[in-house]
């Protein structure tokens, strides 16, 4: 039902320079497989196969990731080495990869509107790769494409975080229609603790419709003067339904030094096998 995916990946990574001067955020390893990859194999799961890359300056080794390296593929073949590469070599035969550059840093919302190209008039998944889920079962977008198969519109990611981090994240409010899912009615952008409607934040897993990009055109820059992604959803909610889903799972906010650091010990300690 839902077949692309799109990822904005055109981010500076400032958290982490002077690593991201010269290297794509994306692609810090959690133990042996790069951020992004991790996503796209989140997206691969829940049924979609086409990924969209919304990148910027300096991020070719993206687009290279995901595709065959025949100099490295020729020095290995029939090595025991060769096996390391079996996870990137699955991602690339399962999916197609396209991409389009964000010229402008303007913002979520703004990166992506630029996807629209590679998107067209269809739903859609959005992965930000600093968001690392984790799960037994189904992954968060799998989780979420059920829900859309159910509702028919935009669902977002969401989990409660301590009172004094809602300036971290876009935070919302809404009817509770059963455990773990509600109708928004209510939408902020990093609010102070005093603002914030609730605790309950946005990560980085979405399932948008197209319309989306119609209101994005519309939507006014927002909080630090970009085009928030979380106000034209607010549109959305009000002139139509946005869920919000708490979803299964752990997630680690890899966009922070602490949580980068976390999620490598998790995964090294619970997830990660050696080839």
């Amino acid at each position: 039902m839902i077949k692309k995916c799109l990822f904005p990946v055109a981010g500076y990574g400032t958290r982490f320079l002077p690593a991201t001067k010269s290297m794509p955020k994306e692609m810090l390893p959690v133990v042996n497989k790069p951020l992004v990859q991790y996503g796209v194999e989140e997206a691969i799961q829940a049924g979609m196969n086409q990924m969209a890359m919304v990148t910027g300056r300096g991020k070719r080794a993206i687009t290279d990731h995901f595709d065959i390296s025949y100099e490295l593929e020729h020095q290995i073949a029939g090595s025991t080495k060769e096996n390391y590469l079996a996870s990137i070599r699955e991602v690339i035969d399962q999916a197609s990869f396209t991409m389009t550059r964000q010229r402008e840093m303007k913002g979520l919302g703004h990166a992506i509107l630029t996807g629209e190209t590679l998107i067209g008039n269809e739903p859609f998944g959005v992965v930000l790769s600093d968001d690392l889920c984790i799960n037994d079962g189904d992954g968060v977008l799998a989780q979420m494409v059920k829900l859309y198969k159910q509702f028919r519109c935009s669902i977002i990611a969401i989990q409660e975080v301590p009172n004094d981090q809602t300036e971290k994240y876009g935070i919302i409010a809404g009817e509770a229609l059963k455990e773990g899912l509600y109708r928004v009615d209510d939408m902020v952008e990093k609010p102070k603790p005093e603002d914030a409607p609730s605790n309950m934040a946005i990560i980085g897993r979405y399932i948008l419709t197209p319309d989306i990009f119609d209101i994005l055109r519309e939507t006014p820059p927002g909080k630090g003067g970009e085009i928030q992604l979380t106000d034209a959803l607010l549109t959305q909610a009000q002139n139509g339904c946005v869920m919000a889903y708490a979803f299964k799972g752990r997630r680690f906010d890899c966009g922070s030094v602490d949580g980068f650091v976390e999620a490598t010990n998790y995964v090294y300690e619970n997830v990660y096998q050696e080839v």
